[in-house]
């Protein structure tokens, strides 16, 4: 009876194994797609950077400015936001996709509006964070190298435990690379790698620290 109920532990814990091993492939598989989309993103944003590089000054003057009066609107409709208009997940969901979907449409100039009005509109929004990241992704496509470098500092000021936190820091290094700033960028490097040991940011971050002379 003993031997008997033994086997059939046995055979349960197999079976459990192999589910768990089942679940783990899934998972890996997940974060391999999840990857590639995100490395097809990054490379159509790297494509409109390189485009958009001849007109850095004039595009850096004009998002400065953009950037001031975005801040300002950005505190009014907060303000808005949280007395007047109820948050809505499904209409927020619609909106933050449709400025999205301008990313995968390389219409950057677009994309960046869309994201700076979904801010403005739902500051407090689930989607809040990853947009604010991306309206720094579109604004260095577009070669707005302030822009962008207020959009990405801005994630960890407004969205201190956003996943996004990480990568927001490294694109600001990368950011300020650019700007020829090094020495404020390896003290955003070694923050990344301080502060969130085990992300790809850090690796990165590790490998661009490196290079950095």
């Amino acid at each position: 009876m003993l031997f008997s109920q033994l086997q059939q532990m046995q055979q349960e814990i197999a079976q459990l194994r192999g589910m768990l091993e089942e679940q783990q492939n899934d998972i890996q598989r997940l974060k391999q797609e999840s990857l590639e989309r995100y490395q097809d993103l990054d490379k159509r944003l790297s494509s409109g950077a390189a485009a958009g590089a001849a007109a850095t000054q004039n595009s850096s003057a004009a998002g400065a400015s953009n950037g001031a009066g975005g801040a300002s609107a950005g505190a009014g409709d907060a303000g808005a936001q949280a007395s007047g208009e109820p948050a809505d997940p499904a209409k927020e969901k619609l909106f933050y996709d449709a400025a999205f979907d301008l990313i995968k449409a390389k219409d950057f100039d677009k994309a960046s509006q869309a994201f700076g009005a979904f801010l403005r509109r739902y500051p407090n929004s689930q989607y809040a964070g990853n947009a604010q990241y991306w309206l720094g992704e579109v604004n260095l496509a577009k070669g707005d190298l302030q822009g962008a470098g207020q959009a990405f500092a801005k994630v960890s000021q407004a969205y201190p435990q956003h996943s996004k936190v990480p990568d927001s820091l490294y694109k600001l290094a990368d950011v300020e690379i650019r700007l020829g700033n090094n020495d404020k960028a390896k003290g955003i490097l070694q923050q990344v790698i301080a502060q969130y040991p085990g992300t790809s940011a850090a690796q990165l971050a590790q490998r661009d620290l490196q290079r950095i002379r």
